[in-house]
């Protein structure tokens, strides 16, 4: 269960993961020229930083941004904790607004995310992904917070610190398979019908697709074999799967809520998702970003704009989004 091939977690019994070790750090192929299920070649480099291309920065070292001014896809991170707190802030407040914005005159079940909610989303998740290799840094910027805000901050780096220390990078070029998502609602339905029928809630259930394949972004199986959304061994869809497609959302969802409940759900998470993937770490991760849909709905939103990144020794590449 690997939300990329590229990164990959130590063999796991009866169903590895490519995502565990990839979610934290892939994303979608979009903006990069890949179109769904074209194979994007990866070679490892240094990752590079673009000048915000004509936008006003987000960082709190400029002026305040107005209401249309966004992120640009590399806009600079602030390194100063009370910065990164100050731009966190006013980016988690313009993110959630969007998503309101989005639900309220657009359409989640059709169609994908509209710009602002993909862009301030995705400066976001590069936020949290700094702090989750500076934790000296991060912990700095909680105390700067405000108290609902670094609730959020925490369980999400903390998520990702725990799925990067699951990751190997890559030293060589390989080749991943990428997608565009299924639309947001129509995945928040697939998700409510598992619930319905095996008791899984379905914010689990959207947090294990978020750490396996980003939400069916990757497309790819994983070095031992594990394939789907849901990132299934053969054998273990066999027995759990149903007799359903392992590559089609709807199908795999009620699998991995199947295979989930079999393992102890609802009753025991931590032990059923510790069948899914022999990993406190990758249960831990699951747990945190489950916990902040269950606060907030919104939260899956942004979520389910989040990148794909892939680890190399080089230093991080994401190959989607914008």
């Amino acid at each position: 269960m690997n939300d990329q091939p590229a990164v990959i977690s130590p063999p796991m019994p009866r169903r590895t993961v490519l995502a565990a070790a990839l979610a934290a750090v892939v994303v979608p192929l979009s903006g990069c020229g890949g179109s769904a299920g074209e194979a994007a070649s990866v070679a490892p480099r240094a990752s590079v930083t673009s000048p915000a291309s004509g936008r006003a920065s987000a960082s709190p070292e400029g002026p305040e941004p107005s209401v249309r001014d966004l992120p640009a896809p590399d806009e600079a991170i602030p390194k100063d904790p009370g910065r990164l707190a100050d731009a966190l802030t006013r980016t988690g407040e313009r993110l959630r607004d969007a998503i309101d914005d989005w639900r309220r005159t657009g359409d989640p079940a059709k169609g994908e995310a509209p710009e602002p909610v993909v862009l301030l989303s995705l400066y976001e998740q590069r936020v949290y992904r700094y702090l989750a290799r500076n934790p000296k840094v991060a912990s700095r910027t909680y105390g700067e917070l405000p108290k609902e805000v670094a609730a959020r901050a925490r369980d999400n780096v903390t998520a990702i610190r725990d799925l990067l220390s699951l990751a190997h990078p890559v030293s060589g070029p390989i080749k991943i398979k990428v997608r565009s998502p299924e639309p947001a609602d129509a995945l928040l339905a697939d998700f409510r019908r598992a619930e319905r029928r095996f008791g899984v809630e379905w914010e689990v259930l959207a947090a294990v697709m978020l750490v396996e394949t980003k939400f069916g972004r990757v497309r790819s199986p994983s070095y031992v074999g594990a394939k789907g959304p849901m990132q299934f061994m053969p054998g273990t869809w066999k027995a759990y799967g149903m007799g359903g497609d392992i590559d089609d959302t709807g199908d795999a969802l009620l699998g991995a809520a199947n295979y989930l409940h079999a393992s102890g759900a609802p009753g025991d998470y931590r032990r059923a998702l510790y069948a899914y993937n022999h990993s406190q770490a990758y249960v831990d991760a699951v747990l945190l970003h489950a916990r902040q849909m269950k606060r907030d709905i919104r939260n899956y939103y942004a979520y389910y704009t989040w990148q794909v990144y892939v680890i190399t020794t080089k230093g991080e590449r994401r190959l989607t989004g914008p």
